[in-house]
């Protein structure tokens, strides 16, 4: 976790952790124009917001009290301006002063004020070992959708990254099909304190798998979410975990796996984090059986039932693609319902246009025809035939 320290600049001396007793990540560090304060970002439950460390008292005092997330900010003269967006504005410049903020940049305006955009709340949950877990809910707002509504459960990867509140086109996007669309703070998520990330040190796929579980029988208490029509997905280490949420119960669907992996000992020595596993999980030929442990969704592959769609990118040297194949034989030797899309010359993250469009696509296909029952042709795109595209599903 990013804690903040300062030093002397000439090195003549240690430098003083200030924010010791302060438990959540620091980022963005900015000196205030009269050098008594650190301006910075801080993760914190859902929010990224920007605070004040004071270097005298170490006293961190938050500058904005409503729910949002800066991805930026930059001070000058006494001046301050960040970046700032909510779950229904996306990312615009904001002057911020005296705790309030006022709007420089109105980019988007003109499209957000054409669209009818879902209200995302929080929630939380009690996991099984009695941990709380909090995350989101964003519910369609669509004409005729009535509850109990339809759930995609969208796990975020990292695994410490964090659902906050932010504009998200993905929630969006399924809200306006009619989705409600479940985002969880599993454990090793970031906003909670180090020891809520540690929890699940050399232990995946475990307490994550829980505390998913722990929300998604919440919105079902509440009436919000049909169990019947229930999908589940993720992308990179929310990938991974799509694949150990379908090894551990048959309750969804359909399911989503991009740029994961069942069973991390394939990986050693083909992605990017060796390092990691000799320090977190040990060399294989030192404990074996914690690879083993942790690769249930590979090794118990006969445990899943739930049709998935895999996905990735042939230059991804992050998680390669090699893991999301080896989880699609896995699923066609078993005969369970299952489709692997490649997308050449992409990497982690997709940044062509019309693969991003692609992928929409496709998932929207498939979670369509398994959770909603409608009849959709999963083809490459609606217009391939017409370009004399192979299908690849």
């Amino acid at each position: 976790e990013d804690r903040l320290a300062v030093g002397p600049a000439d090195g003549s001396g240690p430098a003083k952790v200030v924010t010791a007793n302060f438990d959540r990540p620091i980022h963005n560090p900015q000196w205030t124009a009269d050098g008594k304060a650190i301006i910075a970002l801080v993760t914190d439950d859902r929010n990224r917001y920007p605070a004040s460390i004071d270097l005298a008292t170490e006293k961190v005092t938050r500058l904005i009290q409503t729910e949002g997330v800066s991805w930026g900010h930059s001070g000058k003269a006494g001046h301050e301006a960040i970046l700032w967006t909510t779950d229904t504005k996306p990312s615009e410049v904001f002057a911020l002063s005296g705790g309030h903020l006022r709007e420089l940049t109105d980019q988007n305006g003109k499209l957000i004020s054409e669209l009818v955009l879902a209200k995302t709340e929080n929630m939380h949950a009690i996991s099984k070992d009695g941990t709380r877990v909090d995350g989101l809910i964003t519910l369609p707002d669509t004409p005729g959708a009535k509850k109990p509504y339809p759930m995609l459960l969208w796990i975020h990867g990292g695994p410490q990254g964090q659902d906050a509140h932010e504009f998200s086109v993905m929630r969006q996007l399924y809200a306006a099909r009619g989705y409600a669309v479940l985002n969880v703070n599993y454990r090793g998520s970031n906003g909670r304190g180090i020891a809520y990330q540690k929890a699940i040190w050399a232990n995946w796929g475990v307490y994550e798998v829980q505390d998913d579980e722990a929300c998604v029988n919440q919105v079902i208490k509440e009436g919000l979410v049909d169990p019947k029509r229930m999908g589940v997905g993720g992308w990179s280490y929310g990938g991974i975990m799509t694949d150990f949420m379908i090894a551990s119960t048959n309750e969804f669907k359909a399911a989503s796996a991009g740029a994961g992996t069942g069973d991390p000992l394939q990986l050693y020595g083909v992605d990017e984090y060796v390092n990691q596993y000799n320090f977190e999980l040990g060399p294989p030929w030192k404990d074996l059986q914690r690879y083993i442990k942790i690769g249930y969704p590979f090794l118990h592959a006969n445990r899943i039932h739930t049709p998935t769609l895999f996905m990735g990118g042939t230059s991804d040297f992050n998680v390669p693609l090699v893991a999301g194949e080896q989880m699609y034989e896995a699923l066609q030797t078993l005969h369970v319902p299952s489709a692997l899309i490649v997308d050449p010359q992409q990497f982690h993250e997709f940044t062509r246009p019309t693969y991003i469009r692609d992928r929409y696509q496709y998932w929207f296909n498939w979670y369509g025809k398994w959770v909603l029952g409608q009849k959709v042709k999963l083809s490459y795109l609606p217009w391939a035939k017409k370009e004399g595209k192979k299908e690849r599903d």
